[in-house]
């Protein structure tokens, strides 16, 4: 399922930022579990075992993708999703530098992505900073204002994170981080092509977009309090969920997901990452994104999100249908 609200991204400013960032030396990131238990993992699920094998459901068939399609049990969650486009005016929607313009059909080549509008080809573009060579690596939480700060200058930078999901009694990534770090604290960003590692929603935005933007923060990102307040009531609709561990099974490799953090068809998939502790990489692809014609050449179509599980082969569309098939999967 995939479906937006078209809204302009607001314009860029300056960060601003009243803590200073920590550097730390390059980490080794690893899906396993701490060796040492603390009080909160002592009941911690362990990672699978080599002989552990990962596969799709008895009879498993990917769904078809059905555009701007929401399946009627999940009309309430789409539109508490949907709220946060509301109270966060698009931010995540949109890449840096978007732009737009109409098309004749003639102007569109054959396999060519565009946004169809009533038959109405829009051109979208967009101006992207230096790439980096690896993922950037996150540790964070669905349902954390900060966290989702973070997720929405990844959208606009057009970056793919691997996420380590930490939610609350996760046994594998918090205590990780407070290994890495020093302190449980989310959002934690490595940067495995620089080496720096930091805690700080504004810290790690300021830094992302100086290293990989042209160094602006988008304006509705640097209002300090505003800005978390109004990211804490973009999650209002889905109040809770993405927050609680529920035990499963790590699997050996993350997840791919094609995604963004606008989408509220997206953010249904990312809770149940999150609440399953699924590592994943999410290949960024919001409105602007050249990755739109990545995966419309590598699926035949674009829609969001789109999965990959490299543990079990499955390739899918379809929000509802992939939360049920990743608790089939991963769920204990």
């Amino acid at each position: 399922m995939a479906g937006v609200l078209n809204m302009p991204q607001p314009p860029l400013l300056r960060p601003f930022s009243r803590h200073r960032a920590t550097l730390k030396p390059p980490v080794s990131v690893s899906v396993r579990a701490s060796s040492t238990d603390s009080p909160e993992t002592s009941t911690a699920t362990k990672p699978p075992s080599p002989s552990t094998t990962f596969a799709p459901p008895p009879n498993f068939q990917p769904p078809e993708p059905k555009r701007f399609g929401v399946r009627p049990d999940k009309v309430l969650d789409v539109l508490g999703a949907s709220l946060a486009l509301i109270f966060r005016l698009g931010t995540g929607v949109f890449v840096s530098g978007y732009s737009a313009s109409f098309a004749s059909e003639n102007d569109i080549p054959p396999g060519q992505y565009a946004l169809d509008i009533a038959g109405v080809k829009v051109k979208e573009t967009s101006k992207l900073g230096p790439r980096p060579e690896k993922p950037i690596e996150i540790y964070e939480f669905e349902s954390c204002p900060f966290c989702r700060k973070v997720r929405e200058i990844v959208a606009v930078l057009d970056l793919d994170v691997i996420f380590y999901p930490c939610p609350r009694n996760g046994p594998n990534f918090r205590p990780k981080v407070v290994q890495m770090g020093g302190k449980q604290q989310f959002p934690y960003m490595v940067d495995p092509n620089t080496g720096v590692a930091m805690y700080e929603s504004d810290d790690i935005i300021k830094y992302l977009v100086t290293k990989y933007g042209d160094g602006s923060v988008p304006v509705l990102l640097s209002l300090g309090l505003l800005t978390t307040l109004t990211e804490g009531f973009a999650m209002i609709g889905r109040m809770g969920k993405g927050s609680s561990y529920t035990p499963a099974k790590l699997p050996p490799k993350p997840l791919e997901i094609w995604a963004y953090e606008g989408s509220p068809f997206c953010k249904l998939v990312r809770e149940v990452l999150v609440e399953l502790e699924l590592p994943h990489l999410v290949r960024s692809c919001a409105r602007g994104s050249p990755k739109r014609q990545v995966l419309y050449e590598k699926a035949g179509h674009f829609q969001v999100p789109y999965l990959e599980d490299p543990n079990t082969g499955v390739q899918m569309f379809e929000s509802a249908e992939i939360v049920e098939y990743l608790r089939a999967t991963y769920a204990l």
